[in-house]
């Protein structure tokens, strides 16, 4: 079996940064700077859907699901592409390159198709760049570091969340101040700001981070896509299932900012909620990714998605505005806690040539089921409840601890 992490030489402490390989903390990097673009025109889409254009919240869930469907279908293709390439650098140029170029379009946006076109261009792009940067990471480290590492780039990737919407909130408080719609010529603000940092992400990706050595590689056998699925280990199949299970109830962010407005909060309080999120977010991260190393990652996931049901009962029974600022502290607890260790499982749980496809299959199912979770929230919140939506994320989120208990045995570093 081919061992990419070989292809690595170790480390001295001296030659890392942060603790980390370089390849690391400059793609942390570049998602640090991606995420503070993201953050400042992405986020607040579903606001500007129902605030300017006016549009329902069926309508809000079929664009958060489209778009996100559309990053898990490339997520799968890329991930298989870059095992067969070797070209993990170049298709994450690619990816992030694209969805630069989609977002000054939001500037010009007047029709919820208009949105639902830049936002499909734009996970495009994070498709065809997530499952290539994901195998890059893996292969640029040993696996006693993949918990660390992963947890890092996530917490990297949450600062840049962090700096964005402060900058955000910011430019909302200094446009419209404690207004609870959002205007446009705040929004288009945002655009313009946004683009800088986007630019700059492309550029440290394009200069700093290095593709492993090729030379070392071991020529991998050509075959077909089901094949390669089918040599999969049955943990991560069915890690796959249960993930799926899961994935079901996870409606798109969306619905959880719909739902701080629905209580009353205007657009900075709901902005500043998300500082808090991403904040919890940054700090759990890298703790949580060293305890994995320690403890294992499956115990790491079930805590995570214990927190995250604790947290859709609470944004199901909020009733006061306090309640969503303690809420979206504890989901950026979840996300800190689940993000990076899931990929540090994946990573353990199949062999290193077949990284890049297992990343694909791994972000094509949380992305495919979004569709169809978001349409479900939508349809809940609509025809139910602004709370129905919540309490089956909920339920989804206990279930799918029981199949990851009792199903998936915790993995050996592969």
């Amino acid at each position: 079996m081919p061992n990419l992490d070989a292809t690595v030489p170790p480390a001295s402490d001296s030659k890392k940064i942060l603790g980390v390989r370089p390849n690391v903390f400059y793609l942390g990097l570049t998602s640090f700077f991606t995420d503070i673009s993201s953050e400042m025109i992405f986020t607040l889409v579903p606001l500007f859907l129902a605030n300017v254009l006016g549009v329902a919240p069926s309508v809000i869930g079929l664009v958060g699901g489209v778009s996100d469907s559309t990053e898990a279908l490339v997520k799968i293709y890329s991930g298989r592409l870059a095992d067969r390439l070797r070209r993990y650098k170049a298709l994450s140029i690619a990816g992030y390159g694209l969805s630069t170029l989609a977002k000054p379009f939001m500037y010009l946006a007047g029709h919820w198709t208009a949105v639902l076109g830049i936002r499909f261009a734009d996970r495009l792009g994070k498709g065809l760049r997530t499952s290539p940067r994901d195998a890059l990471i893996a292969a640029s480290i040993e696996p006693k570091e993949r918990g660390r590492s992963f947890g890092l780039h996530k917490a990297m990737d949450s600062a840049g969340a962090f700096l964005g919407l402060f900058i955000a909130a910011t430019v909302i408080y200094l446009t419209q101040r404690g207004s609870v719609d959002l205007t446009q010529d705040t929004f288009r603000l945002l655009v313009v700001i946004g683009v800088i940092p986007a630019v700059i992400s492309v550029v440290i990706l394009a200069t700093m981070v290095k593709d492993p050595r090729r030379a070392a590689w071991v020529e991998v056998e050509k075959t077909g896509f089901r094949d390669t699925v089918n040599g999969m280990s049955r943990e991560f199949k069915l890690f796959l299932l249960v993930l799926g299970i899961f994935t079901l109830g996870n409606s798109s962010s969306f619905f959880a900012i719909l739902r701080a407005q629905n209580l009353g909060n205007s657009v900075l309080d709901v902005t500043l909620m998300l500082v808090v999120f991403n904040i919890t977010y940054m700090l759990a991260a890298t703790p949580a990714g060293v305890l994995s190393d320690r403890l294992g990652r499956r115990t790491l996931m079930m805590i995570g998605w214990g927190i995250y049901a604790a947290a859709y009962l609470g944004f199901a029974a909020a009733g006061a505005s306090w309640h969503i600022w303690l809420l979206f502290a504890v989901f950026g607890v979840y996300y800190g806690i689940v993000e990076g260790v899931a990929k540090a499982f994946v990573a353990d749980l199949v062999p290193p040539e077949k990284r890049g496809t297992a990343f694909g299959m791994y972000h094509g199912v949380l992305g495919l089921l979004l569709l169809p979770a978001s349409l479900i929230a939508g349809f809940l919140w609509q025809e139910v409840s602004p709370a129905s939506p919540f309490f089956f994320g909920a339920a989804m989120a206990f279930l799918a601890m029981l199949g990851l208990m009792v199903l998936v045995k915790p993995a050996k570093s592969v």
